[in-house]
């Protein structure tokens, strides 16, 4: 940007005759330029607008068919971000229905690990022997009461021959089965 006058780098504004800054005059303004009008032989420039364009812009009119165009275009546009947005607000309230369920089976599964320690302090073989030996009157078992099962004898293999039916047997098991 171009300043047209320079006292601001007027350096003598700052210098003082009298010691100070203070009591010295300001220096005076350049003269002014003469107005453009004067430079132009006193006259000012004038667009001149013919008459049919002034009647033209007062009688124009916007069409139809553009502020059809307009409204159909600016609607698709709302629809299409309405759409968007409801997407996106579903789409928060399904990741906030998986994070509460995860913090469910979280839970759940604490709750589980808890109870199975509890169940494996309470229920330990020697806690069950002893409760089997004073409680129920049971008690370890002796070679008295084992009863041995002698197998020297080997194996044994049956094989059964189906004995083989006539036609006639045959059609009679089929007509049965059909009645039945």
């Amino acid at each position: 940007m171009a300043f047209s006058n320079n006292n601001a780098y007027d350096m003598s504004l700052f210098e003082s005759s009298y010691g100070s800054p203070a009591r010295q005059r300001p220096a005076r303004r350049p003269q002014r330029t003469p107005d453009r009008r004067r430079q132009n032989g006193g006259q000012a420039k004038v667009v001149r607008i013919p008459k049919k364009k002034i009647e033209k812009a007062k009688r124009r009119k916007h069409s139809k068919l553009k502020l059809a165009f307009g409204f159909t275009v600016s609607a698709m546009i709302v629809f299409v971000t309405g759409i968007i947005i409801y997407g996106n607000v579903q789409l928060t309230e399904l990741n906030q229905q998986i994070a509460d369920a995860e913090e469910v089976l979280k839970n759940s599964q604490s709750e589980y690990t808890q109870m199975q320690m509890n169940v494996d302090a309470k229920y330990t073989t020697a806690i069950i022997e002893e409760y089997a030996k004073n409680e129920l009157g049971m008690t370890k078992s002796s070679n008295a009461q084992k009863e041995f099962v002698d197998l020297s004898n080997g194996d044994k293999a049956e094989i059964t021959v189906e004995s083989e039916e006539s036609v006639f047997d045959k059609i009679a098991d089929a007509i049965s089965s059909l009645w039945s």
